[in-house]
C-alpha cells in the first residue's frame, strides 16, 4: 500500500525524530509513505491570521502536487498542517471561483479528489485490517496515559472528520490494542497556547500548567500526542511552567509513534527519542516495557 506523505515543516526540523518514528513503524506494517516533490509550507496557524486567501492557496499547492502525481490519499502527521490542509480543500470544494483563481497560479491544479488522513486514522485504519495483529508483541501494561489531542481537533468550518472533535477516542483506541490504560480527563482539546510561548510565555505558561496539574490529578503517568506543536510546549517548557505554578511533579510527553513502537518491540533508541528534554526513558524502564 503506497500513501502520499506530506511531513510539514516540523518534522522537518524540530520534530525530526517523529518523522522518523513515523516512517519506521508504517513501513513496518506494510504501508509505504512517499513525500511528495517540493512540497512547501502550509501557512500552519500564521496565514490564516494575516491573510484568508494564503490560508487557502498555500495548502492547495500542497493538494495539487498529491494529485497531479496520482495519488489518492495523503498522510499528514501533524495536526496544524492536517488542519490547514483539510479546511483549505473543504473551501475549495464549496467555491469554485476560488478554486479557478488558486488554480490559475498553480502549475500543479486542485482536482480535489484527494483524501487526506491524519496519523491516528491510518493507524485505526491498519488495526482494523489487522495489520497489527503479529506486530504487537510488548503489552503497555502500567502506562496510564493522558491523550491530550490539543486545541486543533476543532476546525474553523464544517469538515469532514472522523471521530468526535469534543471528546475524541482515537488514541485510546490504539493504546488500549497495546495494552496501556489511558485515563478519562478533563483537557485532552484544550489549547496548550501554541506559538504564544514565544510572545506570551504568562499565558502559555498558565494554560500548559492547568493540562499536567489535571494530567496529575487524574493519576496519569506520561502525556501522548500526535501534535509536533504540542509536544515540544509541553516537554521544552515544562520545568519553567512547572516550577511557576507549584507543580512538583514531571511527565514524560510521547508522541503516539513512541508508545506504539514499543509496543511493537522497536527500541526507543532506535527512534531517537533522546532528542526529549523531559526523560522518556525512566518510565518505561520503572514498567519494565525495555
Amino acid at each position: 500500500m503506497e500513501v502520499a506523505y506530506y511531513p510539514g515543516c516540523s518534522l522537518h526540523q524540530s520534530s525530526q525524530f517523529y518523522d522518523l518514528q513515523t516512517r519506521r513503524i508504517f513501513s513496518e506494517l506494510g504501508v509505504t509513505l512517499t513525500e511528495i516533490d517540493d512540497w512547501s509550507c502550509c501557512g500552519a496557524t500564521s496565514a490564516g491570521k494575516f491573510n484568508d486567501f494564503l490560508a487557502v492557496a498555500l495548502p492547495a499547492r500542497n493538494l495539487g502536487i498529491a494529485e497531479q502525481s496520482g495519488f489518492k490519499e495523503m498522510l499528514i502527521p501533524c495536526s496544524g498542517c492536517y488542519s490547514s490542509h483539510l479546511m483549505s480543500q473543504t473551501r475549495l470544494r464549496s467555491n469554485k471561483s476560488l478554486m479557478d483563481e488558486i488554480n490559475g497560479e498553480l502549475a500543479f491544479k486542485v482536482n480535489n479528489h484527494l483524501k487526506l488522513v491524519n496519523i491516528l486514522e491510518l493507524f485505526l485504519e491498519a488495526k482494523d485490517k489487522g495489520q497489527f495483529d503479529s506486530r504487537i508483541v510488548k503489552q503497555l501494561k502500567g502506562l496510564k496515559p493522558a491523550c491530550y489531542y490539543g486545541c486543533m481537533t476543532r476546525f474553523a468550518y464544517d469538515v469532514p472528520v472522523s471521530d468526535n472533535v469534543e471528546n475524541p477516542q482515537g488514541m485510546e483506541t490504539l493504546l488500549t490494542m497495546t495494552g496501556a490504560e489511558p485515563r478519562d480527563w478533563s483537557y485532552k482539546t484544550a489549547c496548550c497556547g501554541a506559538s504564544a510561548a514565544i510572545n506570551d510565555p504568562d499565558t502559555a505558561f498558565n494554560l500548559m500548567g492547568k493540562i499536567l496539574k489535571n494530567a496529575v490529578k487524574t493519576g496519569c503517568n506520561c502525556i501522548v500526542t500526535t501534535c509536533p506543536m504540542c509536544q515540544l510546549n509541553l516537554d521544552a517548557y515544562q520545568e519553567k511552567f512547572c516550577n511557576k505554578a507549584g507543580i512538583y511533579e514531571r511527565l514524560p510527553v510521547y508522541f503516539i509513534t513512541e508508545l506504539i513502537g514499543i509496543s511493537m518491540g522497536i527500541p526507543l533508541s532506535e527512534m531517537n527519542a533522546d532528542r526529549h528534554f523531559i526523560d522518556v526513558f525512566g518510565l518505561v524502564k520503572e514498567l519494565e516495557l525495555v
